[in-house]
């Protein structure tokens, strides 16, 4: 099974990027599909998840109105459109899926993550 991230990068302060991860390996159906991040020197926090129907969504309350989680079903894909990035959103961001949806959303719950991609906000 693996789950691989793309579209990190440096950005300047107010700008944006687009994360997405693609999942393969197993047959991802069903599976609530998010995204964590670990800064430097901090522990590992949720950021955003979205469930298999999309019907339910959730935010870390210091991205809500500024980043969006969308999915693709049928490319076993997961995004994370983030607009009007600020410096403490550098991090590596970890693709995540899990079998059910749960709330509030904690990483032991993963089953799987990604390797992680660099996301450096900074002018």
């Amino acid at each position: 099974v693996q789950l691989v991230e793309s579209g990190g990068g440096l950005v300047q302060p107010g700008g944006s990027l687009r994360l997405s991860c693609v999942a393969s390996g197993r047959s991802f159906s069903g599976y609530t599909m998010g995204w964590f991040r670990q800064a430097p020197g901090k522990e590992r926090e949720f950021v955003a998840a979205m469930s298999w129907s999309g019907a339910s969504t959730e935010y870390a309350d210091s991205v809500l109105g500024r980043f969006a989680i969308s999915r693709e079903n049928n490319k076993d894909a997961v995004h994370l459109q983030m607009n009007t990035l600020k410096p403490e959103d550098t991090a590596v961001y970890y693709c995540a899926a899990l079998s059910s949806w749960r709330r509030p959303l904690r990483a032991d719950y993963i089953n799987y993550w990604g390797n992680g991609t660099l996301v450096t906000v900074s002018s």
